[in-house]
């Protein structure tokens, strides 16, 4: 026989949690929601927190939104695609505009340097 404690597999504090230790539980109200793959969540909410529940809420399976109407789930919200920070800046700046601005940061860089074109 190995040696040890008689309670083994045991810790101090261990014991079943039952209403008992941790109180009563509040009364809860379940709400559906379905998103557009037609999962349905059914998340529980406080019944004396006196808020509505929330209008949309992300399905667990899927991470779409999802709404209380079966029938008209929420669209899939649209992705932008990732831009560069060179399209953001053309956006803002027409080519003209660039090839002004290239040139006069080139000026400056052969002042500094003290050479000319």
């Amino acid at each position: 026989m190995a040696g040890g404690s008689a309670i083994r597999g045991s810790r101090v504090g261990a014991g079943p949690m039952g209403e008992a230790e941790r109180g009563e539980a509040a009364p809860r109200v379940w709400v559906s929601y379905w998103c557009a793959s037609g999962h349905e969540t059914r998340p529980s909410f406080a019944e004396e927190a006196g808020n509505l529940p929330p209008e949309t809420w992300d399905c667990p399976r899927c991470g779409l939104p999802a709404g209380q109407d079966p029938a008209n789930p929420p669209s899939p919200p649209k992705n932008e695609p990732y831009k560069t920070h060179l399209a953001y800046v053309k956006e803002r700046r027409s080519d003209e505009e660039g090839a002004e601005l290239l040139e006069e940061a080139l000026q400056a860089l052969r002042e500094r340097r003290g050479t000319t074109r």
